[in-house]
Order: structure tokens, then C-alpha cells, then sequence
């Protein structure tokens, strides 16, 4: 899948040394001409939102780390939109944004957990053909992002479950080391 829009899934090829990106799973909230952006679905920051906002003192929701640029706002997903109004609908099932005042009240009253929401710090993004030039270098992988995958439990399991989709020889870079170099 070459044909990047809304929904993409960016996977990071085994051997990206960038630091930012190394074996992140990346979920593509729009791409135009201008640029794209999205969030890494696959690193979380040190923080829970109890650290970042005093109303949902309690609350261990995590907080990802959703990529290089902007550090200092928070965004998120999720995959209740009839709850949190406003959300721009990516694909099936998954929203970014909405009101921020519902999201809050959502989670100060226990009626939205991890399984329904990511919030992100920062954001991924990409200049003008930045993006189509990293996929021409081979940086990235694509497939389709899915409710099941953008809101797994296991974080871990993100990167090896993209690869999964795109199956055949693909499965087998599961296996791959960081730096097949140590080997």
C-alpha cells in the first residue's frame, strides 16, 4: 500500500536508526500536499494525564509520546464518538479530537478507559514530499490502521502486530535484531 491517506499505518523498517522512530508504529491522521501528520502508537511518554492536568487526579491513564514535533500540546484518539463530539472521523471506528472539556469530564467520572482512548504528546510530522521521499528510502511500511490495532492493550505487541498484516515475507522482520550487527 503506496497510496497514502487517512488511516495509513506507517511502519518503521527494522533497521530506521532514527531515534524518534526506531521500530514505531505511526497512525496517519492526514496527508496532503503540503505534509502529513500522526502519532506513534507505540511509546509512551514518562507521564500519566494526572501529571498534566489537576481535574483527573486519580487517573493512570497514559500519556504516548506522539512524536517529535510540538512537544508542548496533547492531542488524542479515540473511538467513541458518541461521547466525545466534534472528533474528525480518520477511518472506521477511529476520531481524532473532539472536545476536550468532554474527554476531561469522560475520564474524571470513570466512563472512558485505555481501550477507548490515546493521548498524545506532540505530534509526527512531515513537510512536502518529506514523506513520499522517506517511503521511496524504504524508512517506512504501510498498511491499514484498524480500531484493533491503534487501541491494542499491549503496546508492545503494535509493531509485530502491523507487520502481521502485511504477512508473507513481512512476518519474518518480526524476528529481525535491532542491529543485526551485535549479532
Amino acid at each position: 500500500m503506496e497510496n497514502l491517506q487517512p488511516g495509513t499505518i506507517l511502519i518503521a523498517d527494522p533497521f530506521l536508526k532514527d531515534p524518534n522512530f526506531s521500530r514505531s508504529v505511526v497512525f496517519l491522521c492526514d496527508h496532503k500536499d503540503d505534509g502529513s501528520f500522526g502519532f506513534l502508537l507505540n511509546k509512551k511518554s514518562e507521564y500519566i494525564i494526572s501529571d498534566l492536568f489537576t481535574n483527573v487526579e486519580g487517573s493512570k491513564l497514559p500519556v504516548f509520546y506522539g512524536g517529535p514535533v510540538q512537544q508542548n500540546t496533547i492531542h488524542f484518539l479515540h473511538r467513541c464518538p458518541g461521547l466525545i463530539t466534534g472528533g474528525e472521523k480518520i477511518v472506521d471506528n477511529i476520531y481524532w479530537g473532539g472536545e476536550f472539556d468532554e474527554m476531561i469530564s469522560l475520564i474524571q467520572n470513570n466512563k472512558i478507559t485505555e481501550e477507548d482512548i490515546r493521548l498524545f504528546l506532540g505530534y509526527s510530522g512531515w513537510t512536502k514530499n518529506q514523506l513520499e521521499d522517506e517511503l521511496e528510502e524504504k524508512s517506512w511500511l504501510t498498511t491499514y490502521g484498524t480500531s484493533d490495532l491503534v487501541f491494542i492493550n499491549d503496546i508492545k505487541l503494535i509493531w509485530a502486530e502491523a507487520l502481521k498484516q502485511l504477512g508473507g515475507k513481512y512476518e519474518q522482520l518480526i524476528h529481525y535484531p535491532t542491529d543485526p550487527q551485535l549479532n
